[in-house]
């Protein structure tokens, strides 16, 4: 039996130029950090040569080709695991539409169990390298790179995306900073999820005739790691809000009439900023408040359910492994 725990992100910026259409044309950058809610995948090795798959529903099939979730298939056939395994994912959040990335630590965590069940485990970069292969070209879905290789690395990075590869670059906070950041940070469930797939391929569509809007989050990112890095703390809300109204002009799907309340209420209550996570339309409302307002801001967004959360360091990584001896 393997089980990989694998974290989930929060994206402080720069969203959108991690899609090739962009990075293709002008280095892509995103600042994005793992937090400590996670994905689980257990695999089992089974007497018979059936495969079990259990997420929110349960197969069981003869072969990988007729697994109906996209993610487990694919996995299963790029690691060459074609019978004889039982595999159950859990989440500690609303796995579809959450906005932080489920999807893609799903599919990390899923290639590391998967590898070290054949005794074969690959290092972090191939783990975010095949999840992207999976997600965008096996998959054919409308997304970039920054979530798998969050989910990979995990910690406070900087990713840096060319046509050539993915630069990982550690954002080392000094003594005390990474726990005010941290501490600064809230997050409140919208009560909605969404299909990201429709608003990522209108904004995929629009970026051509908008590239000047991607560069204008890209700055955003760019003053992001420039602050992280220099230890203000302080201005993360006020570019959370700066690269939330570039977004939200790539797309109008990417808020709705709620979500517009709930953070006008948020920031009358002191609130210095804040984003939706991942697409928009739903998911979790992300927001930076200093120590002074944070009890304002929960009362008015009492009606909606917060999210505790701390940073996470480690990316995806084995917790249990216990792999039985082949017989001769």
């Amino acid at each position: 039996m393997i089980i990989t725990q694998t974290p989930l992100r929060i994206s402080f910026a720069g969203g959108l130029t991690d899609f090739a259409d962009f990075y293709e044309r002008e280095d892509g950058l995103v600042v994005s950090a793992a937090i400590d809610k996670y994905i689980f995948v257990i695999i089992n090795e089974r007497f018979d040569d059936r495969i079990y798959v259990n997420y929110s529903k349960r197969e069981a099939v003869d072969h990988p080709d007729e697994i109906e979730h996209d993610l487990i298939r694919e996995a299963l056939r790029l690691t060459g695991v074609n019978r004889g395994v039982e595999i159950t994912t859990l989440t500690d959040i609303p796995s579809e539409g959450s906005g932080l990335g489920s999807s893609s630590s799903i599919t990390v965590g899923l290639l590391n169990a998967l590898y070290t069940y054949c005794g074969n485990p690959q290092p972090t970069e191939k783990l975010a390298r095949d999840a992207c292969e999976i997600e965008i070209e096996r998959c054919g879905q409308p997304i970039g790179k920054q979530d798998q290789y969050i989910a990979a690395y995990g910690g406070l990075c900087g990713f840096t995306f060319r046509p050539g590869g993915v630069e990982v670059e550690r954002l080392g906070l000094a003594d005390g900073h990474a726990e005010r950041l941290s501490d600064s940070l809230l997050l409140f469930y919208t009560n909605k999820t969404r299909k990201a797939e429709t608003i990522l391929r209108e904004q995929k569509a629009n970026m051509a005739g908008k590239f000047d809007l991607v560069k204008e989050i890209k700055s955003v990112a760019q003053s992001a790691r420039a602050a992280l890095s220099a230890g203000e703390i302080d201005r993360m809300g006020e570019l959370l809000d700066r690269g939330w109204t570039w977004k939200y002009k790539m797309s109008g799907l990417v808020s709705n009439d709620e979500i517009d309340t709930m953070y006008l209420k948020a920031r009358d209550a002191g609130a210095t900023g804040g984003k939706v996570c991942g697409a928009g339309g739903g998911g979790f409302l992300l927001l930076c408040c200093p120590e002074s307002s944070r009890r304002r801001v929960r009362d008015a967004l009492s009606d909606y359910r917060e999210l505790p959360f701390n940073l996470e360091r480690d990316g995806t990584k084995v917790i249990f492994n216990m792999r039985r001896q082949v017989s001769k």
